[in-house]
């Protein structure tokens, strides 16, 4: 039997729950999946960090800062705040044991932790590094992104993706988030939704987008600082086809929850989807019409755990992400890795350019 990996977190919050979760259930999905020895949490809060260990099954509880000496650590897991992520991976690239680096979205917080993560693209290519955009991994989108790069749709005209909540129309949940209020690109809704839509226009259409404009509105409400971005709008173009697009992050879009959408269309068909139809895409094409494809959650050859035909939803795609992380067979999955992340990073970038020029 093989060695565990062994695992560390940077991070004890929310979405470390997510991620905690994810690993732990991994075994029920796929017969290959290799075990995992979770060996520490580490966040600056002694109480937060040792209440999340004990609960999650962490051997140790740890301050970040005692991390970087380990050498009884394969795979390091940095979810904290956004601040966080570029130093702390710059600092998990030079820990010997560590092979995989899971890093959460958005990779960098400024312009100059986008250069560091270049310069760190080119001289760590021993490292697996892996972005935490899971909604490539949904069911949907996976099959989709097969049948739009087989080519059948032609050149791309136009093309249109979403990602909206409805959260901070609640003054209490503005409150307790005051960091996420920071602007662009430390904060707000195009680095925290944006990312996402940016992550997927990026795997279909690959390195031609730039935007080439943007703007942004906190809506009415009058709590917020001038310069937070709960709701922005950018125009992108594709400079291989000439089409344009647009994205939406919104984190005050009346009745959303949780919605992400995407439209392409191409000079010969179009390919839809939407999380409100969670478990198919559509596609148009003249000899067949248009065609709903159910996928539900099929991610076959590795798993079709509890069943192919049952629905697919958010935490699910994150668990694929991390059999694929942990080194699972691809098959037809993109992998976003440090470069997919620091592409969606310049597009963030140049929004933020925009909405400061306005």
């Amino acid at each position: 039997m093989k060695e565990p990996i062994r695992i560390g977190f940077l991070g004890s919050g929310g979405i470390a729950r997510s991620h905690a979760y994810a690993l732990d259930v991994l075994r029920y999905y796929y017969s290959d999946a290799p075990r995992v020895e979770k060996v520490l949490a580490a966040s600056p809060t002694p109480a937060h960090r040792e209440t999340f260990a004990g609960r999650f099954g962490f051997q140790e509880a740890v301050d970040p800062e005692a991390v970087w000496k380990r050498e009884d650590l394969d795979a390091l897991y940095i979810l904290g705040p956004n601040r966080t992520h570029t130093p702390q991976l710059l600092a998990a690239a030079e820990m010997p044991s560590v092979k995989r680096i899971y890093l959460e979205k958005p990779v960098a917080a400024s312009k100059e932790d986008l250069h560091q993560l270049e310069q760190l693209d080119q001289n760590h290519p021993d490292k697996f590094i892996m972005v935490g955009f899971q909604f490539l991994q949904k069911a949907p989108i996976r099959k989709a992104l097969a049948h739009w790069s087989s080519g059948v749709f032609g050149e791309l005209v136009h093309f249109r993706a979403e990602y909206l909540h409805s959260s901070y129309l609640d003054p209490a949940y503005r409150e307790k988030l005051p960091d996420r209020l920071h602007p662009i690109p430390r904060n707000g809704a195009a680095v925290d939704l944006g990312t996402h839509v940016l992550s997927l226009l990026t795997a279909f259409l690959g390195n031609r987008l730039v935007v080439r404009s943007a703007r942004s509105t906190t809506g009415s409400l009058k709590d917020v600082p001038e310069n937070t971005d709960l709701c922005t709008l950018a125009l992108l173009e594709d400079i291989a086809t000439g089409a344009v697009g647009t994205i939406t992050a919104s984190r005050i879009s009346a009745g959303t929850g949780d919605q992400l959408a995407l439209e392409l269309r191409g000079t010969k068909g179009t390919i839809l989807f939407d999380t409100r139809q969670p478990d198919s895409y559509l596609s148009y094409l003249p000899d067949e019409g248009w065609r709903r494809h159910d996928v539900y959650s099929d991610y076959r050859p590795a798993s079709t755990f509890s069943s192919d035909y049952v629905p697919a939803g958010w935490l699910r795609a994150l668990v694929h992400n991390h059999y694929l992380f942990l080194g699972g067979e691809p098959g037809i999955s993109v992998i976003p890795d440090l470069a997919h992340g620091i592409q969606v990073q310049r597009l963030i970038q140049q929004i933020a350019i925009h909405l400061k020029s306005n």
